[in-house]
């Protein structure tokens, strides 16, 4: 019986100058061409599982050495324990996959594959379903849960020796500070009255990016720099912990703590026992966050449920692509349930003091307390009248904080979170012709009899999404506005003020 395959059948010393190298998922395989002197191979796919061939040899094809890698398929069924036949000897429909193209085809999907006209010519369809899947984003849990809506959180950015991988474009440490300016941004405009600080993974150690503070800006322009540095070294995610612990130490009780890290290694280069940093956590009840790019690490399951009351489903999630990265990290804005074991542990309510400022303009520029610069107007804190440039903002010389009425009423609607509006279904009479939001025109009510023609977009669905509460029927775009920036139901809010 013969086992393998001589060289020759391989490598033809004389003529050919390239070999093939080939790699195999079950029955399928992947095949690309290495040139002269073993040329890189391209790294896998997210998600993409590549198995190692069983044999190496060393060919000398003229003066050069190459390193094949040689994979040998077997065929199945009596002819099978006989000999090895490689893959470039096999027939051609053996070589197709379940969508008719080559086998090595089917898991990728191309973007204008998915756009397909309707019988009629039309691509209004497509646009229609893209529409939809938009609305889908925020498509959530609606039920009002007791939540911290002052929270001190610390943004742990892995930025080690692993954040140099391609497979997310241009690189992972590019597409993390990119995604980490959205989060920012969108983490102060959800809940303005929050404060954030930054942290880095490098070289083994923990290194503050940004203090805690609530000023966006700041934190944005320190995410800027990180962009001329290049990632080094193997990431500490206890020195990491005990740098968020130490940042969060003196935050007040009534604040939620929490510690949000995007982890793209597998292992983590710690000074010393990882479970006592976990069990100090635990103690000051600081809730951990991680958003895994690689795959699930054991200490990181176990920090997300020691410090989250076992719930693992909101607090640990590996991306499986740069869309699902983007999402996870959106998800983080939302302020996390307070358990009821916790809940029950509080006795009373804690009052906050806050001070609400009134703004001056000034023509001469004077000095702030909170950044020591020249500025025209700004605010004067009530209780020690000393001036700040922006808002929200903790006095620097009296300690209290300082908001706007407006920054207290965004951050309430996380308690209570606006109903998700329900699609109307296909009528012959609709109450309403146009959106209540922007007044457009809405589609014609259409002959019941002609219900059946599924050829135009007008009989697959009535565009009216209507609010249970009022029964005030919007377009889809007012209903996505309605739901991610504006958290309130105008036909709701115009009833009451008749009221």
């Amino acid at each position: 019986m013969q086992s393998d395959v001589d060289e020759d059948d391989i490598v033809n010393t004389s003529h050919r100058t390239r070999t093939k190298v080939s790699f195999e998922d079950d029955d399928d395989y992947n095949e690309q061409d290495v040139g002269d002197k073993g040329s890189d191979i391209s790294p896998p796919l997210l998600g993409e599982k590549r198995t190692t061939s069983e044999s190496e040899d060393s060919v000398s094809v003229g003066q050069d050495s190459v390193s094949s890698r040689t994979k040998r398929r077997h065929l199945k069924g009596p002819d099978s324990d006989k000999v090895g036949i490689d893959d470039s000897q096999l027939p051609p429909e053996q070589l197709k996959g379940s969508s008719g193209g080559y086998s090595w085809e089917d898991e990728y999907r191309r973007s204008w594959d998915i756009v397909q006209e309707d019988e009629s010519g039309s691509l209004e369809t497509i646009v229609s379903g893209l529409v939809e899947s938009q609305k889908k984003q925020y498509l959530k849990n609606v039920t009002p849960f007791q939540r911290g809506i002052i929270r001190a959180l610390v943004l742990v950015l892995d930025f080690s020796k692993v954040m140099r991988e391609k497979d997310l474009r241009p690189n992972r440490a590019s597409m993390m500070i990119s995604y980490s300016i959205d989060f920012v941004n969108e983490f102060f405009d959800q809940n303005p009255i929050s404060q954030l600080s930054i942290v880095i993974m490098k070289n083994g150690l923990a290194q503050i990016v940004s203090e805690v503070s609530g000023n966006p800006h700041d934190h944005i322009e320190a995410l800027k720099k990180l962009r001329r540095m290049e990632p080094e070294g193997d990431p500490s995610l206890q020195n990491a912990l005990e740098m968020s612990r130490g940042l969060l130490l003196h935050v007040a009780s009534h604040c939620t703590r929490e510690v949000l890290i995007i982890f793209g290694a597998l292992f983590t280069s710690d000074p010393g026992n990882i479970h006592n940093t976990v069990k100090q956590l635990i103690a000051e009840k600081i809730s951990v966050r991680v958003i895994g790019l690689t795959a699930r690490v054991a200490v990181c399951d176990e920090l997300c449920s020691l410090t989250n009351h076992g719930d693992l489903k909101s607090s640990y999630n590996v991306i499986l692509n740069e869309h699902h990265f983007r999402d996870l990290f959106m998800d983080a804005v939302t302020p996390l349930a307070v358990a009821k074991s916790e809940s029950r542990n509080k006795h009373g309510f804690t009052l906050v003091k806050m001070g609400f400022p009134q703004r001056i303009s000034e023509e001469n520029p004077s000095l702030c307390a909170c950044h020591s610069k020249l500025v025209h107007g700004g605010y004067i804190c009530p209780k020690c009248k000393s001036k700040v440039c922006v808002l929200p903002t903790v006095c620097p010389c009296c300690d209290l904080m300082l908001i706007l009425s407006t920054h207290l009423a965004r951050s309430y609607h996380h308690l209570f979170p606006l109903l998700l509006f329900v699609e109307v279904r296909i009528s012959h009479s609709y109450p309403s012709t146009r959106c209540y939001g922007c007044q457009v025109g809405f589609p014609k009510a259409l002959d019941i009899s002609q219900k059946n023609n599924t050829n135009k977009k007008e009989y697959q669905t009535s565009s009216r999404y209507r609010c249970t509460s009022c029964g005030k029927d919007f377009c889809i775009d007012c209903d996505v506005f309605i739901h991610e920036v504006l958290h309130n139901c105008p036909g709701c809010e115009s009833n009451s003020r008749k009221k």
